[in-house]
């Protein structure tokens, strides 16, 4: 069921990756249960904070001692690459992303480019030309950094996008940006209220181009 989706019209869409385009927990959560086990966590407790923000920013959190957290990173990603046989779209996000112009639409996520380009092949996604990665910013979520380098790579204010998103931290993100956002639930094992409109899926979700800028709509 689609909720409230806006009505006005956008000048820009910004999409989070994980969770929102693709379908990439079980590949995630695998890596991080081992390495979490390795180190001692209670692994149950520990996976859910790892989505939506940098992998190094989730170590660096934790504050364990003798711990490298950006070669930490750089291993967790790598055993995630080796690891995306059952990485999946989210129903209808790739015939979705094909109806938008190509200059009006990036992706922004907290994964390293590699991984994410990884990701989106192995889910056979469409790549936009300037997306951005945890790499390029020096803040991730829920920092507004990310949406505001995005917006203005696509040459808009922030202001006059509209961010999907499914994570706290990317929420938090978007609205720190001045973001509209949309809320793909896909993901989600029960209801998180946001107050913001929220998607199943992109199945029955369309955009309307006018020279006034992108609208969404729905299609049953």
């Amino acid at each position: 069921m689609i909720i409230n989706l806006p009505t006005r019209r956008f000048a820009a869409l910004l999409f989070d990756m994980d969770g929102t385009l693709i379908s990439s927990i079980a590949s995630a959560e695998r890596a991080w249960s081992r390495w979490a086990a390795a180190h001692g966590l209670d692994v149950a407790a520990f996976l859910p904070t790892i989505h939506g923000v940098r992998s190094v920013e989730t170590i660096r959190r934790l504050n364990l001692p003798g711990v490298d957290p950006e070669a930490e990173a750089a291993a967790i990603t790598q055993a995630e690459m080796e690891d995306v046989g059952d990485v999946t779209e989210i129903p209808g996000a790739r015939a979705f992303l094909t109806t938008l112009p190509p200059d009006r639409w990036t992706i922004v996520t907290s994964a390293p480019r590699a991984l994410a380009l990884r990701r989106l092949a192995a889910a056979d996604m469409p790549v936009p030309k300037l997306m951005v990665a945890a790499e390029d910013v020096a803040q991730g979520k829920p920092a507004p950094d990310c949406f505001l380098l995005a917006a203005r790579r696509l040459g808009v204010a922030a202001e006059a996008c509209c961010v999907f998103e499914d994570a706290p931290a990317g929420l938090r993100a978007a609205e720190a940006a001045g973001a509209s956002v949309v809320v793909v639930t896909a993901t989600h094992h029960e209801p998180a209220p946001t107050g913001h409109p929220a998607i199943p899926d992109y199945r029955n979700l369309r955009v309307v181009t006018d020279p006034d800028g992108l609208r969404l709509t729905t299609h049953m």
